[in-house]
């Protein structure tokens, strides 16, 4: 049988992913975790068909066992991209999924309106204009931020982090439909994300 593990972030748990396995429906098991001990439903980052999903669900949870919150939970510390490319390594076939994960267009909504909340800008970092980043992946590769929000100089073109993110990964050969910004670009030898969540935890 094949079964389908999966990757799910909740913008009401920031830094945080819930890796899973279901061989039953993925919307519907995805809207099933929507419990009222949950603030806003999950979304959908990355699920793909694999063999024996079990045993490729806990191989993913002991590669990354540092970051897992409880021995008894699902939940990680971890950028949802790193465990992507350790599940795409099993991966038979990608499920994609659209607004069905959402029960209504209000709830969809009270996701977005959350996501723009917690949207990422380099002032959460201390990282002023001017300052050149980055990328992770190749460190040769660089941008240079232009305000305190998203917005850095790739190339000579002004665009978003992300869009130059995903700009470098194509250029190297990469194809990914999309990255994120904050887990592509580094400061000082850390990933932009990981710094958030060092500033976050300091403050919790």
């Amino acid at each position: 049988m094949v079964d389908i593990v999966y990757v799910l972030t909740n913008e009401a748990m920031p830094g945080l992913i819930k890796i899973g396995c279901t061989n039953v429906d993925l919307a519907a098991r995805i809207k099933q975790l929507y419990s009222t001990g949950v603030p806003l439903p999950f979304e959908l980052f990355y699920a793909c068909e694999v063999k024996d999903g079990p045993s490729v669900e806990g191989k993913l949870h002991d590669a990354f066992g540092d970051h897992r919150i409880s021995k008894s939970r699902e939940f990680f510390r971890l950028a949802p991209e790193r465990a992507k490319a350790a599940l795409s390594l099993a991966e038979i076939r990608e499920v994609k999924l659209g607004d069905e994960i959402f029960e209504t267009n209000e709830v969809k909504a009270e996701v977005e309106a959350a996501k723009r909340r917690s949207r990422f800008r380099f002032s959460m970092i201390g990282v002023a204009p001017g300052t050149e980043l980055q990328l992770a992946k190749n460190p040769t590769i660089i941008c240079t931020t232009v305000d305190d929000g998203n917005k850095v100089d790739y190339m000579g073109d002004i665009t978003s982090l992300s869009d130059a993110a995903l700009q470098a990964y194509n250029a190297l050969g990469e194809s990914w439909p999309s990255v994120s910004g904050p887990w592509a670009w580094t400061y000082k030898g850390k990933r932009l994300d990981d710094l958030r969540r060092e500033i976050e935890d300091q403050s919790d």
